[in-house]
């Protein structure tokens, strides 16, 4: 029998300030953990046992997946107590893996397809994929269905293929982790002990169908438009008289739909919810549980987390939203350019053509606000009535107008 190793230590820099509060894996995609759709594309593989390598907001997932249960598989955690690398993260299991096992990284899409192929393969093997822009990314290269060669991220990448972060080891992983020290950035690599399994020529190539990871804010809107297509309808909670729906669309227990509110599928609304009345809930749209979204006020396209308000007259496009937030009346999110150019955030290319702003927790807006294509406003911001919102802003910060 197999057990999955799942990488689930890490807090996920790049996708500040959204894990300020919880960490990456715990981020949704289409109403859910992304490591949630991870966990059941693997059991649907065959897998039922996994272990969880933990440590930065390690309470929220065990909180939320217990032992397992409630998905049909067992888990078991493992704290890694310091981030010294991906090396060490795997080191942390060796007590408990005496058999091969599949490892992943937590913030990561696969398909169940691509984790049965894997789980064929003889051990070592690495799960490869072909990227339009590899240069984002550790390249492979690879003769014969075998790796011949790694490189780090280059402005001239030796070839299309990216490591997927997919692994199919046995016990022998530990004693090339043993071997391996440092690199230069203080961290054990575990890309440094596959050198190894490359020099004696084993390590096996396994090319990938489908593969997503979740590296900043914008991928995992891009990710989350793709999972909303495949979502059904389930429709709980009230819907008063005057509500049409549209397509596949989600209601979560406790939630009312208000006279009046229009929702177009595929969306999602959480539990006991307020929508409307007269809101207009667009494709693309995953509303969290405890949240408002009152008269007149448009969302499309959006994530919105728990507990976060958007009351009346206010307009979301193409963003991602933290909890506990608040937007006064009238609050509009610019989600395009007027040279309808791809959004540029921080030096970054998100290749969006039409990207709004990603918004962290506890950010509270006055009436009237107005923010900028490709803002990022950090955790416990304040934002004062008629303020422009633009670039990158710190937590905590206050914008008066």
């Amino acid at each position: 029998m197999t057990v999955c190793v799942i990488l689930a230590a890490g807090e996920g820099k790049r996708m500040r300030p959204l894990t300020g509060s919880r960490p990456k894996v715990m981020l949704p995609l289409a109403g859910k953990p992304m490591i949630e759709h991870l966990l059941c594309a693997t059991r649907d593989a065959g897998v039922s046992e996994f272990i969880l390598v933990v440590g930065y907001g390690e309470s929220s997932v065990r909180s939320y997946f217990g032992n397992g249960e409630s998905l049909g598989i067992s888990i078991h955690y493992v704290t890694q107590k310091r981030q010294l690398g991906t090396g060490d993260a795997v080191m942390t299991v060796a007590p408990h893996v005496h058999t091969r096992f599949l490892l992943l990284n937590g913030d990561m899409v696969l398909q169940t397809e691509d984790i049965k192929k894997m789980l064929q393969t003889p051990a070592p093997a690495m799960g490869i994929f072909t990227s339009s822009h590899p240069q984002d990314y550790g390249v492979v290269t690879h003769s014969s269905g075998i790796v011949t060669g790694l490189e780090e991220k280059s402005l001239t990448p030796k070839s299309d293929q990216i490591n997927a972060g997919i692994y199919l080891f046995d016990p022998q992983i530990f004693e090339q982790l043993n071997k391996i020290t440092p690199s230069p950035r203080g961290e054990l690599e575990l890309t440094d002990a596959l050198m190894g399994y490359i020099k004696t020529g084993s390590l096996q190539a396994v090319p990938l169908q489908y593969w997503a990871d979740m590296g900043s804010p914008w991928d995992l809107l891009g990710v989350h438009e793709d999972m909303m297509k495949e979502i059904s309808s389930r429709q709980e909670g009230v819907i008063e008289e005057g509500v049409y729906i549209k397509g596949n669309v989600q209601i979560g227990p406790g939630t009312v739909i208000m006279s009046g509110s229009y929702l177009e599928g595929p969306c999602i609304i959480g539990a006991d919810c307020r929508i409307g009345p007269h809101a207009y809930i667009r494709p693309g749209t995953a509303v969290g549980n405890h949240c408002h979204i009152g008269h007149s006020s448009e969302i499309k396209n959006t994530i919105i987390m728990d507990e976060t308000n958007v009351p009346h007259f206010s307009y979301i496009g193409d963003s991602v939203i933290g909890s506990g937030c608040n937007f006064g009346a009238g609050t509009k999110v610019a989600n395009l350019r007027h040279d309808k150019s791809t959004i540029i955030i921080g030096g970054k290319n998100t290749r969006r053509r039409k990207f709004g702003a990603v918004i962290g927790d506890d950010v509270l807006f006055g009436i009237n606000c107005s923010v900028n294509v490709g803002a990022i406003v950090g955790n416990h911001c304040r934002i004062g009535p008629h303020a422009l919102v633009e670039g990158i802003i710190d937590d905590e910060t206050v914008i008066r107008r």
